[in-house]
């Protein structure tokens, strides 16, 4: 553990610096940015929520916005856990969000809140089911024909992304007035998702429920992978597929649940997303481009090193950054150039296994140093018992001459 934190600490410091580096390049291209913007540039990002007069507002939105982003990185985790590379997660974000804002738009549930939560469970719990019943379909061709997940996940997310534009443009009732390509949000129908009172403590923020949803399945799915029998042989499987199954683990088996568990995973990510009653969304764009959430999901895995409740921090820490990212303008950097840093210092971010694998090296060399150094010191005492040893046989020898002489 101690090894994982230091390496992605790591890998965070490195993307800090070549973010520095990449700021420096564009001042000096630039002539409309002085040089001294580089730094205070640099402290906005560093800076994130805490920029700006609403500090209360900025951190309540960072962490709404990486409660999707944790179920995006789990559900790339357990696959990588697995040995699989679940690149589908975009795709099973946006079955998620199909299911659930289905059922939720399609019921009124105005002045009942009982109804309405009622709703709003079955909403989450089937958008669970739609990501999982998605994340399947690449597991079910890995499993059975041997076809590589990734090229499936690729398939299965533009699949996605063209089946919710075409049933969100066909459903003119929940379409928002006066706004095209846009739905109406849980706000109008009554059963959003509850905010349990933190609205009112980050006021004008977004935040609700759904972080608490996201930090105990997170903390539920490191006990699975750590503490059953279940999760073991995933691991298992992700290690030798083949060991697993002549160890008797039906491996096919394993295959496909973890990439149903990881599509459940990104589906529930959605669903808390979407049934916010503050967050629209954009039929009309979905085919054209795959939500971001689902890609980021990739580093926010690899920071944490596949860990669960690394998870959570490692998506919080994305979501740190670019929120303060969205303050570099002030310095001079605009949009895209922000973008580019911030992706540099998420691409580093995958850097983790390569600084884990440096420090196993680093430790691996001292305790061989040590080790020689022990033997080392058992020659030396070894050798200094035998000289005494030969001291003492001399010193015998000598008092037998002695007294054979006195005779």
């Amino acid at each position: 553990m101690k090894k994982q934190i230091t390496s992605s600490l790591m890998s965070i410091l490195v993307g800090l610096l070549a973010g520095f580096v990449v700021m420096m390049i564009i001042a000096l291209a630039s002539p409309d940015i002085a040089f001294y913007r580089v730094f205070k540039g640099m402290g906005l990002l560093i800076s994130g929520p805490f920029n700006g007069t609403h500090i209360m507002t900025n951190v309540g939105n960072m962490i709404f916005k990486a409660t999707p982003l944790i179920m995006c990185g789990l559900s790339v985790a357990i696959a990588f856990k697995t040995g699989l590379f679940n690149i589908g997660a975009a795709g099973q974000y946006l079955m998620g969000t199909l299911v659930s804002l289905s059922i939720v738009l399609n019921n009124d549930c105005t002045g009942k809140p009982a109804k309405g939560f009622f709703i709003w469970l079955l909403a989450v719990l089937c958008g669970m089911v739609a990501g999982g019943i998605w994340g399947c379909i690449p597991g079910f061709f890995k499993a059975i024909f041997g076809v590589n997940e990734v090229i499936v996940c690729i398939m299965t997310n533009w699949i996605a992304a063209n089946i919710t534009s075409w049933v969100f443009s066909a459903q003119k009732t929940i379409q928002a007035t006066g706004k095209g390509g846009y739905l109406i949000t849980t706000k109008a129908t009554g059963n959003a998702t509850p905010s349990l009172g933190l609205d009112k403590l980050f006021q004008g923020a977004n935040i609700d429920l759904g972080i608490f949803i996201a930090v105990l399945i997170a903390l539920l799915i490191h006990v699975i992978l750590n503490k059953t029998t279940f999760g073991f042989e995933l691991k298992s499987c992700g290690y030798n597929k083949d060991a697993s199954k002549y160890s008797g683990m039906n491996e096919k088996r394993n295959i496909i649940l973890s990439m149903a568990i990881a599509g459940a995973l990104s589906g529930l990510g959605a669903a808390l997303y979407y049934l916010n009653p503050g967050i629209e969304f954009n039929f009309n764009a979905a085919y054209m481009k795959l939500p971001d959430v689902g890609f980021n999901g990739i580093p926010v895995a690899l920071l944490a090193a596949s860990n669960p409740i690394g998870s959570i921090f490692s998506a919080l820490f994305v979501r740190y950054i670019n929120m303060g990212g969205e303050y570099m303008v002030s310095a001079g950097f605009n949009r895209y150039s922000a973008d580019i840093i911030i992706a540099l210092i998420i691409y580093f971010a995958g850097f983790t296994n390569l600084f884990s694998s440096i420090l196993a090296n680093i430790n691996k060399k001292k305790a061989e140093k040590k080790a020689i150094a022990g033997e080392n010191e058992k020659c030396v005492e070894n050798g200094n018992e035998q000289s005494t040893e030969n001291e003492n046989e001399k010193n015998t020898e000598n008092k037998c001459e002695t007294v054979k002489e006195a005779e």
